[in-house]
């Protein structure tokens, strides 16, 4: 077996997408979601993406029986919605999870950021989530990947003391220095919890330049990526390489020839014989951690940053973020079913990612991303339907008040 690894890792998700929601429709209508759009869009990726992509992940599974192994991280969100339109994608991951060689990772049930802004809600999206995926695929998860690879080190800390012993995040260059993301570290405040680092540069090199003509090193082939693999891990041990699900014939269309690429890459790779495959908890289990990383301020894998500003950089998404965090408290009280859900959908991390106002290097990036034309437009949105939340949970919680408060009256009746 050889003694270098790559772990392959998709991330897979679909926000459940808010209708344009206007001022006087707060109070009156109840309903946030564009049912449409998600609809359309959900099943749009899925004939382009994920049902040819799974049948060619089962094809090379197969094929290398049991050689080539990968890793899904699928929100809550995504999940829901492929139930609601496109069950067809249930089964084939199923199809999947039945080979034994694919992993299923442990996230946030709501592609959220909870982990920076409440305890309670991150541990019951974490515990909902992997519930779902016992139900689905009658797998546990036994490693983590948070919302876009979000990781500090108190993250770190909650996440372990959830039962994870792996968590994927970011090689971040300001957290890394001269250190290699190709190696297993440590986090610095729990060193029983393992971390794997992405390795940006070849696993953007796929995401982002792969179809981009004008890219120096266009077009990229197998065997040349092969080659990049080899020079980058010549003194490490195991590559990282984490992407978005979508950039297989959405992101990057079939036209491009991604998918020729991606079904030549695993006989690329082992007949050259210096690497293997390995899942995240297979990772963590071959390669000894090399050193620890002190992460103090979260990182994540957006923008040239590689911090969370693409979601609170902000006023507009930190005024957004505090507003819908707020509630937690009364909404425990309350513990109506429907707010819950809602309140669920109200923190997907695209809603913030919507209101960023960066314009320079990676601009663009979010404005593929963005249906709104403005950040401004998606912040009063957004703001228009937490403020119809906040009347529900208000009513509600005065409706407690009122039953409670006539529970004690009766009981003082009876009393006397």
């Amino acid at each position: 077996m050889a003694t270098k690894s790559i772990c392959l890792y998709f991330q897979v998700h679909q926000p459940t997408r808010l209708r344009l929601y206007r001022f006087f429709d707060i109070g009156k209508d109840s309903h946030y979601y564009d049912d449409f759009a998600n609809r359309t869009i959900l099943r749009r990726v899925a004939q382009k993406c994920y049902l040819p992509m799974n049948q060619l992940m089962l094809e090379l599974v197969n094929q290398y029986k049991g050689k080539f192994k990968i890793a899904y991280s699928i929100s809550g969100s995504a999940l829901d919605q492929f139930q609601r339109f496109a069950p067809e994608v249930i089964e084939s991951f199923r199809a999947l999870a039945a080979t034994g060689k694919v992993e299923f990772l442990a996230e946030t049930y709501y592609h959220s950021l909870a982990s920076l802004a409440s305890g309670s809600e991150f541990e019951h999206q974490v515990k909902k989530h992997a519930a779902k995926i016992e139900e689905l695929f009658g797998v546990t998860p036994t490693a983590f990947r948070n919302t876009e690879l979000v990781y500090s080190n108190g993250i770190g800390e909650e996440v372990y003391n959830l039962g994870y012993k792996t968590m994927l995040t970011e090689g971040a260059r300001h957290i890394m220095g001269w250190r290699s993301p190709n190696f297993v570290y440590t986090a610095e405040t729990q060193p029983r919890l393992k971390l794997l680092l992405r390795n940006y540069n070849l696993s953007d090199d796929i995401a982002f330049r792969f179809s981009n003509k004008g890219w120096e090193m266009w077009p990229l082939t197998a065997d040349k990526y092969v080659n990049w693999l080899k020079e980058s891990a010549k003194d490490d041990e195991i590559i990282n390489l984490f992407m978005d699900y979508e950039t297989f014939g959405e992101h990057q269309s079939a036209e491009s020839g991604i998918f020729d690429f991606m079904k030549a890459l695993p006989g690329a790779v082992l007949a050259d014989g210096t690497f293997s495959f390995v899942t995240p908890t297979e990772a963590t289990k071959k390669h000894k951690a090399i050193g620890d990383l002190d992460v103090e301020d979260p990182i994540s894998w957006a923008d040239e940053e590689r911090d969370v500003t693409a979601w609170l950089g902000n006023e507009l998404q930190q005024e957004a973020f505090n507003k819908v965090y707020a509630m937690t408290e009364k909404l425990s009280i309350v513990n109506d079913p429907d707010l819950w859900e809602d309140f669920g959908h109200l923190q997907e991390s695209d809603h913030f990612y919507y209101m960023c106002t960066k314009f320079f290097s990676d601009g663009e990036v979010h404005k593929y991303f963005n249906p709104y034309d403005t950040p401004y437009e998606a912040f009063i949105n957004y703001m228009n339907v937490i403020s119809d939340f906040q009347i529900r949970l208000d009513e509600k919680r005065a409706a407690l008040d009122v039953k409670e408060t006539v529970q004690k009256e009766l009981k003082k009746a009876k009393k006397k």
